[in-house]
C-alpha cells in the first residue's frame, strides 16, 4: 500500500485511544520486531469484527505486546473472558501491565509457554480464536484449536500472506513454504467458510460450519 493511501485510511479511522496509543509507541521504542505489533488499522478490524459476533470466549495464539488482545475484548460479552499464550515471559509482562492500565486485566488470561501444550488442557469451547503465533506452527496451531471452535464459530489467522512471498514462486523460505502449506490446506478443507481481507499482511477469516 502506498503512503498516500495508509495515510488516508488512517485519517478516516480516527485515532486510537490512549492505552493502545501508549502500547504501539512502547512496542516501537523498545521491543525487538516491533513490526509484529497489529496497530491501529487492523486493531479496529479485529475490535469491529468482535463486537459484531460478541464472543463470550476468545482465544488467541500470540499476545505479543497485548495490541490485538485489547482490540479484541472490546467485544467480549458481559462477563466474557479471553484467553490469550505468550510464550516469552518478558513480552508477556508487557502486555500484562497494558492490560491493568487497559482497565481489562479481570477478563484476560495470559497463559505463558509453548501454545502446542498449553492449548490440549484448556477445557472450554471457544466462540473465537485468533492464530498469530510462529508462523511455521500455524497448521499444528489449526488442528490443535479446530475441535475446540463451537460450530458457527470463527478462526482468524493473521499474516497469510507473508509480504506477498506466498503468491511469489521465487520465494522458497521455510517459513513462507510452510504458510502455503497451511493455506492450501484451508483452501481444502470443507468443514469451514473461508474470506481473506488484504489488510497489512492478509488475514483469513474462517467460520466453522
Amino acid at each position: 500500500m502506498n503512503k498516500e493511501v495508509e495515510e488516508y485510511i488512517f485519517e478516516h479511522l480516527g485515532l486510537e485511544n490512549s492505552v493502545l496509543n501508549d502500547v504501539y509507541r512502547y512496542t516501537n521504542l523498545n521491543v525487538c520486531y516491533s513490526g509484529m505489533v497489529s496497530g491501529h488499522e487492523q486493531g479496529r478490524l479485529l475490535s469491529m469484527f468482535s463486537n459484531i459476533i460478541k464472543p463470550e470466549l476468545i482465544l488467541e495464539i500470540g499476545t505479543f505486546t497485548g495490541y490485538s488482545t485489547i482490540c479484541l475484548a472490546e467485544g467480549l460479552k458481559a462477563g466474557g473472558r479471553l484467553h490469550t499464550i505468550e510464550k516469552d515471559d518478558e513480552k508477556a509482562e508487557i502486555a500484562s501491565a497494558f492490560f491493568e492500565k487497559a482497565g481489562i486485566a479481570d477478563r484476560i488470561v495470559l497463559h505463558v509457554g509453548e501454545a502446542l501444550e498449553i492449548i490440549p488442557t484448556l477445557d472450554m469451547i471457544f466462540d473465537l480464536v485468533f492464530i498469530d503465533g510462529a508462523k511455521k506452527q500455524y497448521l499444528d496451531y489449526y488442528h490443535a484449536v479446530f475441535d475446540k471452535v463451537k460450530p458457527d464459530g470463527y478462526i482468524l489467522v493473521d499474516n497469510i500472506l507473508w509480504f506477498g512471498k506466498v503468491a511469489d514462486p521465487k520465494a522458497q523460505d521455510e517459513t513462507t513454504c510452510q504458510l502455503r502449506i497451511f493455506n492450501d490446506f484451508v483452501r481444502k478443507d470443507t468443514r469451514v467458510e473461508r474470506a481473506i481481507v488484504q489488510n497489512r499482511d492478509g488475514l483469513f477469516f474462517l467460520r466453522k460450519k
